[in-house]
């Protein structure tokens, strides 16, 4: 299992775009996305690494990336977004058992969920994934697969107030339970890579028991 600590950070009114220079002006540190968990069946291990920074009311999330080819089909908001060049977040904000999977294309759609497991999942309403501010460097148009080699970023302004079956007012002093990941379902060559290591038998990010610790910092 892995761990990391969040800084906090004072910046009212940051739109995604402004994360990444923040987090550099912070000196924010990237983690590799690196874990190949079904080697046998599905070897490829793009580059990814993200940096990750709170504020009183939101995480700050920015996501690098280098791979083989790229793929953004899905239209709109919960689409299949992880058939795409995805990336991902997945966290528990409480301890009861509940976590939210925040899953992002290349091109800025993105998936809202929340449950126990896989099934019976609860998607966010619109007006809910829309108080995410997104910011991708390949364009917000949705777009074919491109069987050539890219690197791409994606940045995520995640407000508390998303986390819609809580009501997170603060973060501060947390430690939380999540992890991060890479796929591509429909990509010319799949993939399944996570942050902190999983160990089923086939492919599957809806593991809580092997979510990593996510320390927030007061």
């Amino acid at each position: 299992m892995n761990c990391i600590s969040i800084q906090k950070i004072s910046a009212p009114g940051i739109t995604a775009q402004e994360i990444p220079a923040l987090l550099r002006e912070n000196k924010i540190i990237y983690n590799s996305v690196e874990n190949v968990n079904w080697p046998a069946e599905f070897p490829y291990c793009p580059q990814m690494e993200f940096a990750i920074a709170h504020t009183d009311d939101a995480f700050l999330l920015h996501y690098r990336v280098e791979e083989q080819s790229t793929r953004a089909v899905a239209v709109k908001d919960n689409d299949n977004v992880w058939e795409d060049s995805c990336a991902e977040f997945f966290v528990c904000p409480a301890g009861d058992g509940l976590y939210y999977n925040i899953e992002c294309n290349c091109a800025g759609t993105l998936l809202l969920g929340v449950g126990e497991g896989r099934t019976n999942r609860q998607l966010a309403a619109p007006e809910v994934t829309r108080l995410i501010d997104r910011w991708t460097t390949l364009g917000r148009t949705p777009f074919p697969t491109r069987n050539e080699p890219a690197k791409w970023q994606l940045a995520l302004r995640i407000p508390y107030a998303v986390f819609f079956r809580h009501n997170i007012t603060s973060l501060d002093g947390l430690t939380l339970k999540g992890n991060f990941y890479k796929c591509g379902d429909k990509l010319p060559v799949p993939h399944f890579i996570s942050w902190s290591p999983i160990g089923t038998p086939q492919p599957d990010f809806h593991c809580p028991q092997f979510f990593g610790e996510i320390k927030v910092s007061g």
